[in-house]
């Protein structure tokens, strides 16, 4: 019996070494998570998103699409210090529509939007590139190639649009896409890229329009606003939710208009990473 005793008070003894040892570790164990956690990094807050209502996605999302697409010749790939630019294209809808009086006081449309365009250029961020394509009596082209510094060269293109001929929009999207990909290119697809379009009437291919609008808005991170001159909101630019529409019925909802182009451009500014 007292060998009994004494082998029961070594596995007694044994024991209570054993849940000391468990106890100990237990607390060793929750000390390591007090100093995991001082020493982690600060959690990441959230992506805080300030949009108006149907504005387009952010860039980010159609740019993992892998615009912009490679080139035969490689573009000058600028500083790294310039791949975050803003970039902007307008395209003018000079067409005959613009020469007449409606919707824009005593006025010709086409008055009252060189007038508004002009000093909506003065308002685009000094360090954003600006370019101009035009449609008008003079025919189809490139006014003013993007770059920085050149406000009173696009005023002065601007001013000297006169009314006539038709509406090629299709043609005018596809060159200002061309515009904004190559300089893309330079920034290696960072930076923001905007095709801002003031037109008075549908375009020569509505069809076609719709179709080149669709493969921009898939393929690219381009933010499309249009601003419709005294037309309806059913044009074929607006896309409710993929493109920026505004419906304009006379020079100040016009320049409200082009002013809301910028306030939409800083709003993805405010997509801030803390």
């Amino acid at each position: 019996m007292k060998k009994f005793f004494s082998i029961f008070s070594i596995y007694a003894t044994a024991l209570q070494t054993l849940i000391a040892l468990m106890a100990l570790s237990v607390v060793l164990s929750g000390c390591g998570e007090d100093a995991d956690q001082r020493n982690a990094p600060a959690p990441q807050k959230k992506t805080v998103v300030s949009q108006q209502q149907n504005l387009p996605s952010p860039p980010a999302q159609a740019a993992e699409a892998g615009w912009p697409p490679a080139a035969d010749k490689q573009e000058n790939i600028l500083p790294a210090d310039q791949w975050t630019m803003k970039n902007y294209v307008m395209i003018f809808d000079g067409s005959g529509s613009m020469g007449e009086q409606r919707c824009s006081g005593n006025t010709t449309k086409n008055a009252a939007a060189q007038e508004a365009v002009a000093d909506w250029a003065q308002s685009v961020p000094a360090d954003a590139n600006l370019g101009l394509v035009v449609f008008d009596q003079k025919g189809f082209s490139t006014r003013l190639q993007l770059g920085q510094g050149e406000r009173q060269a696009f005023v002065q293109q601007v001013q000297a649009v006169v009314a006539g001929q038709g509406t090629p929009l299709t043609q005018a999207v596809q060159t200002a896409y061309d515009l904004l990909t190559a300089q893309a290119r330079k920034q290696l697809g960072y930076g923001e890229y905007h095709m801002v379009i003031v037109t008075d009437g549908a375009a020569n291919q509505p069809e076609r329009l719709t179709r080149t609008i669709n493969a921009v808005l898939a393929h690219s991170p381009i933010l499309i606003s249009t601003i419709g001159f005294c037309i309806a909101d059913t044009h074929s630019l607006n896309q409710p939710g993929r493109t920026i529409y505004k419906a304009a019925d006379n020079p100040e909802a016009l320049r409200q208009g082009l002013q809301d182009v910028l306030a939409e451009s800083e709003s993805f500014d405010d997509i801030t990473e803390f």
